[in-house]
């Protein structure tokens, strides 16, 4: 007989790695016991040298399927402890504290055999809106603090009853230590009311049902927070919610119950299918029919993608259920049904997503007519991700629930670092070891509450993850809340503070998940950023080597007239190309804006008109002067929509030559596509034309990263920035390069966008101080 000490790190608390470890060794007749502790699952266990062997193997093969194994450490030695008091069975014993250095797991979509339980009329948790197991629901959003033990949890205020109590101490059930275990008899519980605050009688599910088929705008509480809902058949409805919500023409979203129910709407594809139905429950970003407009009247108009998700709570079943009659039994959940709900965050005015009741009948007054609630407290907020295939690639969008705040493994260990992101669409980084720990989606840092969730954000990751920092990063812009906030925390833990450039921090980003320490070449594309030289950049060339990073090239700087109103307002860049062709003149007769007279006059004064080396606004000159957008109502509409006349053309077509003539490259490796931009003044037909605009584009940027690795030597490069979500140009990009043998490393588990960010400026924090 040998007796072991073996501990487990990883994603391995709430995911019912205990259970696992206890079936483990009876089934192989070992003595001994297993906790949590701050660091992750402890065990000794006594046996057969063979038969130890053989658990410690599968402690990493067969881990349950929320789990994360890290790492296994055993020591063989004379233990004590508990062990003695186990006799020759094997326990669990009760979790232990101590200096974290586990992690917490994200919020899941209900499990098969919980739905199977929650549609059958003979279960005590038939229709149960809280059904949870150890493979399934809310992690992230109801921990306090870790060991994640349910006094640590929002459940703590929910007593197990006798029957949840008896399966929560049953080793062979599947509620086994499941601290979410609650159930009709215990709570928690729903509750419908109206926006008075008032009690609205009968089933909240049914009542929910009703008020939404008859026209009405309900607020949902989901895991991470609530969402609006709506009928998304009903024109009146959604037009409703748009003008409530200040959504002007930003696409919404849709649930529907199950994939074939999409297919009247929307073209699913195998990948796209497989990460609708996955357990994180994505906004998945699918190509519409042609029918969709009319058959879900402003939900996404005259967009060619709608968004797309599936049930993810007992609530959102509950509701689909609902509606198809409750059918016993769960075939109906392979069964196409007519239900579509818009489900839009509850973020009126940008701020944070509403996460109590209270605040729901106050923030939300004037938008909702009723709140469906429930007295389960939601701990964290966390807003849906959003994902798109591109290829045999997916691409994030918004990394949030389902994905945050699982650890990326950065290539190396160092420093604790805390990085407070970027402005807009900010996201908080923490690392502790060689694990980044990237947090749920913040938002744009325009208000005071945002500003504050950031703060929240911050101090929960930290706790969470039981780590003090060394370093704080930030951004290079002085002006932004994050360096403003990084700087008061700075000095209240007395460390030091490390500037990072915007997009340094993109690839950076990329560097750090796929795990590169050698140099790259970087291409960042994006709207804006604070250069190191104190002007906006936003199309750059790098050289990135761990803590340093030499600009190599730049786009040809443009003037964006009237600065920021220019990235909201296309015709003023398309103005701006114009005057730098010295066609200044014509100014005013081709764009019938009343300040188009003015605006000619401040381009010619050089007034009010900062230079931009950004490709985004080299979209908005283009989506200007074909006349697609001259006023953007959402960020980036202006590109989406050239996207998608483009897109038209080629899928008819094919892809068109580029204009051969439509850049070049200036001394300095500046990468001017003024050419191009004047070809498009005169372009007659409106798909055609942005066509050739990005098969240019892809010419022109392939040109000039081949001009840098010749300059180098260096073939590997990393891409970043919320350009490269455009799926013509990092697909056409990415084939070029290839094709000449540059290996691209793009985004994977992050977004390209200004969300990674903060994992960008924590490893270059890391390194900097090597």
């Amino acid at each position: 007989m040998q007796a072991r000490r073996i501990r487990v790190t990883g994603i391995v608390q709430g995911v019912g790695f205990r259970p696992f470890v206890w079936r483990l060794a009876h089934e192989r007749q070992l003595s001994g016991w297993v906790r949590n502790d701050a660091q992750g699952v402890e065990m000794v266990v006594r046996g057969k040298p063979a038969l130890l062997d053989d658990l410690v193997q599968r402690l990493s093969t067969d881990a349950p399927p929320l789990a994360r194994v890290d790492a296994v450490e055993v020591h063989a030695e004379l233990v004590q402890g508990p062990i003695v008091d186990s006799g020759s069975s094997f326990v669990i014993v009760d979790s232990l504290d101590g200096l974290n250095s586990t992690a917490i797991g994200p919020d899941v979509a209900v499990c098969t055999d919980c739905l199977a339980e929650l549609f059958d009329p003979a279960d005590r948790r038939w229709r149960h809106a809280f059904i949870t197991c150890t493979h399934c629901g809310p992690r992230y959003t109801v921990t306090r603090a870790l060991p994640y033990d349910r006094p640590q949890t929002s459940m703590a205020e929910f007593p197990l009853c006798a029957y949840c109590a008896a399966e929560y101490q049953a080793p062979a059930d599947r509620r086994f230590h499941a601290e979410t275990t609650c159930c009709p008899q215990c709570g928690p519980r729903l509750a419908l009311r109206d926006m008075q605050g008032q009690f609205l009688a009968g089933d909240p599910i049914e009542q929910t049902l009703c008020l939404l088929l008859a026209g009405q705008i309900v607020a949902i509480k989901g895991l991470g927070g609530f969402h609006l809902a709506c009928d998304a058949r009903n024109p009146v409805a959604v037009a409703r919610l748009r003008l409530t919500k200040n959504r002007e023409a930003k696409p919404f979203a849709v649930m529907l119950a199950n994939v074939t129910s999409a297919a009247p709407f929307a073209h699913v594809s195998a990948a796209e299918q497989v990460l609708l139905e996955s357990r994180e429950r994505p906004i998945v970003l699918l190509r519409s029919k042609a029918v969709t407009d009319a058959a879900l009247p402003g939900v996404a108009p005259g967009l060619a993608d709608l968004g797309v998700m599936l049930p993810t709570t007992p609530i959102h079943f509950l509701l689909f259920h609902e509606a198809a009659g409750q059918p016993p039994g769960s075939a109906w959940l392979q069964q196409p049904h007519d239900l579509v709900l818009v489900m839009t965050s509850a973020n009126p005015g940008g701020e944070p997503i509403v996460r109590e009741g209270a605040e729901a009948l106050t923030r939300l007054a004037g938008i909702a007519d009723a709140v469906l609630d429930h007295d389960r407290d939601i701990v964290a907020r966390c807003d849906d991700s959003v994902l798109r295939v591109n290829g045999d690639q997916t691409l994030f969008v918004r990394r949030s629930r389902g994905y945050a705040p699982l650890a990326i493994r950065l290539p190396h260990a160092g420093p604790s670092v805390l990085a407070l992101g970027s402005h807009l669409k900010n996201t908080v980084c923490v690392t502790r070891g060689d694990q980044a720990f990237l947090s749920p989606y913040v938002g744009d840092l325009e208000n005071v509450a945002s500003c504050e969730f950031l703060d929240e954000t911050a101090q929960r990751m930290l706790r969470l993850q039981g780590v003090l920092p060394d370093i704080l990063a930030h951004d290079l812009h002085p002006d932004d809340y994050s360096t403003r906030a990084a700087a008061v925390l700075a000095q209240q833990l007395g460390v030091p503070m490390v500037a990072v450039q915007h997009h340094h921090a993109h690839i950076a980003a990329v560097c750090a998940e796929h795990g590169r320490c050698d140099p790259v070449l970087g291409l960042a594309l994006d709207g804006f950023g604070l250069g190191s030289d104190n002007t906006a950049w936003g199309g750059e060339l790098l050289y990135v080597d761990g803590a340093q990073c030499v600009r190599l090239g730049h786009l040809e700087p443009l003037p964006q007239p009237g600065g920021d109103h220019a990235a909201r307002e296309p015709w003023r860049m398309a103005a701006a190309v114009f005057h730098v062709v010295g066609r200044s003149a014509e100014i005013s007769t081709r764009f019938n804006v009343p300040a188009a007279k003015t605006l000619a006059a401040m381009l010619q004064r050089q007034f009010n008109s900062p230079l931009t080396s950004s490709l985004g606004r080299v979209f908005d000159a283009a989506a200007g002067l074909l006349g697609v957008c001259s006023h953007m109502q959402y960020e980036a509409q202006a590109a989406i929509l050239l996207e998608q006349a483009a897109l038209r053309h080629i899928q008819a077509h094919d892809w068109p030559p580029p204009m051969l003539q439509g850049w070049s490259i200036q001394p300095g490796m500046r990468l001017s596509f003024l050419p191009l931009l004047e070809m498009l003044t005169q372009a007659p037909v409106l798909d055609h034309a942005a066509a050739r605009f990005h098969a240019t584009l892809v010419a022109g940027l392939t040109d000039w990263v081949m001009h840098a690795v010749a300059k180098t030597g260096i073939r590997t490069l990393a891409w970043g920035g919320g350009c490269f979500l455009n799926t013509l140009l990092s697909s056409g990009l990415a084939l070029q390069l290839q094709q000449r043998g540059v290996t691209v490393l793009p985004p994977t588990r992050t977004s390209a966008g200004d969300g990674s960010i903060a994992l960008g400026q924590a490893w270059v924090a890391m390194q900097s101080s090597e």
